[in-house]
């Protein structure tokens, strides 16, 4: 019988090979190797981005009496995306118990590239401390660039510096 070659056989020469299996099998592999020919996961998600899916971050930002009416002061931060001629979207009210007070269409528009602007409307004859909730309930106009209504609707963050909520 040969003598086994030290290093190669026992306990240390599996644990050897286990630990070169591990490693081979745990090492990345290569677009150019991949068993289905698809491009890596990194590539397809810089491919598929679409260019305008910077966020369009719209804040309600503050309330406040005016006569009748709720004044409403709505901060529109476009700072990271393409100039917008148009922004009108539907808002529905709600008071603090969660009924719908009013509707309302409001241009936002237009939005300079990478820029923020603020812009004021009025709830006619609801009062400010009524107003539990404002509802960004769709986007009614959106142009400017490649957007679409969809579009500028996935990209709006809301948030809100009031005590009422703010959401779409």
């Amino acid at each position: 019988m040969g003598r086994a070659m030290p290093g190669r056989s026992g306990i240390g020469g599996r644990l050897l090979a286990g630990i070169t299996l591990a490693a081979f099998l745990t090492a990345p592999v290569p677009a150019a190797m991949a068993q289905d020919g698809a491009p890596a996961a990194k590539s397809e998600s810089k491919s598929d981005a679409k260019p305008d899916a910077s966020p369009l971050k719209i804040e309600l930002n503050r309330l406040e009496p005016a006569g009748e009416a709720c004044r409403t002061y709505m901060l529109v931060d476009n700072s990271r995306g393409p100039a917008l001629k148009s922004l009108k979207v539907d808002l529905f009210a709600f008071d603090t118990e969660g009924v719908a007070q009013k509707r309302l269409a409001v241009e936002l528009g237009p939005v300079q590239e990478k820029k923020t602007v603020v812009r004021l409307f009025d709830f006619a004859g609801l009062s400010c401390p009524k107003i539990g909730r404002l509802l960004l309930n769709d986007v009614l106009a959106c142009e400017g660039g490649d957007a679409t209504r969809e579009t500028c609707l996935e990209r709006i963050e809301p948030a809100t510096k009031t005590s009422a909520a703010f959401d779409r």
